[in-house]
């Protein structure tokens, strides 16, 4: 049976997912789903027609809200939701998403039960968390993307001050996917194996820590709404580590079941990914004060689940 990649959300974030998948040729059928009539069909359409150009294969189906086309799909990328605007939080975003992630998710799996969720729609670690709670899925189907797009953009600002290649840095961003919770771990990023902190001031380290915490933040300052680039190619990269059954270690939104102190929540965290989803938690050995860091982190993460108590 050919292998099925549907991506739900046909803006930005989900067009550029759904190409890095298309060129990288993860599956024989691609399905792109919106809402907004026309909107997929078109992408699709656009996307195709790269295809002589490009090499790849993929087919591409665009679909304006008629989930049936999406059935027998492997894995689901959810981006459906309001993007985050100029000074708008992400927990602002929460009581619209909310309904758009659990109806886009409902949908799914009427068609696709056996489908692996990766949810990249904003507030990511609420969604998530919403998605686990509310589809009762195995914990292990269920993906937030967001640390794997931090942990890209603290590889990015690394680079620039050592003046290395992005490639050869080994850097990861653990926690909730905000600009006040994530925790870049910049004790423990290495330049091939070596610490980065040996060829770093202390001053370029702070700046660096907190140039990745407002990554988001600083691009949607300049280009007015949400990325789309970084996050398509961070949704693709944990779908090529799914459908290659490729075991790559990437931070990803989780459930945390007293792994790193914490219980019932969904946080960034160090995950290997393959053909089941998520399938290991890998427990870094953190200093007393990143510690301190994920328990505040997690607290703030419980606030903005805490709104869907009240939706």
């Amino acid at each position: 049976m050919p292998t099925k990649v549907t991506v739900v959300g046909a803006g930005a974030v989900g067009a550029s997912v759904a190409d890095n998948i298309a060129r990288a040729e993860l599956c024989e059928e691609l399905v792109l789903l919106d809402i907004k009539e026309g909107l997929a069909e078109g992408k699709a359409l656009d996307m195709t027609q790269t295809a002589a150009l490009l090499g790849f294969d993929t087919k591409i189906t665009g679909s304006t809200n008629d989930y049936s086309k999406t059935a027998g799909s492997k894995v689901v990328v959810i981006t459906s939701g309001l993007p985050r605007k100029p000074g708008m939080t992400r927990e602002e975003l929460i009581g619209t998403n909310a309904g758009i992630v659990k109806g886009v998710a409902q949908n799914i799996l009427k068609y696709s039960p056996d489908a692996i969720l990766i949810i990249i729609s904003n507030p990511m670690d609420t969604m998530t968390y919403l998605a686990l709670t509310s589809l009762g899925l195995p914990k292990h189907r269920i993906i937030g993307m967001g640390g794997a797009l931090d942990s890209a953009r603290f590889r990015c600002y690394l680079s620039a001050a050592l003046g290395s290649s992005p490639a050869d840095l080994n850097a990861i961003v653990i926690g909730g996917h905000g600009d006040t919770t994530m925790i870049p771990l910049i004790s423990k990023a290495t330049w091939n194996s070596v610490p980065v902190t040996k060829y770093l001031t202390e001053e370029q380290q702070k700046q660096i820590v907190a140039d990745t915490m407002v990554g988001g933040a600083t691009l949607t300052k300049l280009i007015g709404t949400s990325a789309w680039y970084a996050p398509g190619a961070a949704g693709a990269a944990l779908v090529e580590s799914i459908i290659r059954d490729e075991k790559k270690l990437f931070t990803c939104c989780v459930l945390l079941e007293g792994e790193y102190g914490q219980k019932e929540i969904c946080l960034g965290v160090p995950v290997t990914i393959g053909k089941n989803g998520w399938e290991k938690i890998l427990d870094l050995d953190l200093t007393a004060e990143e510690k301190a860091a994920f328990a505040k982190s997690a607290d703030a993460v419980r606030s903005m689940n805490d709104v869907l108590k009240t939706l």
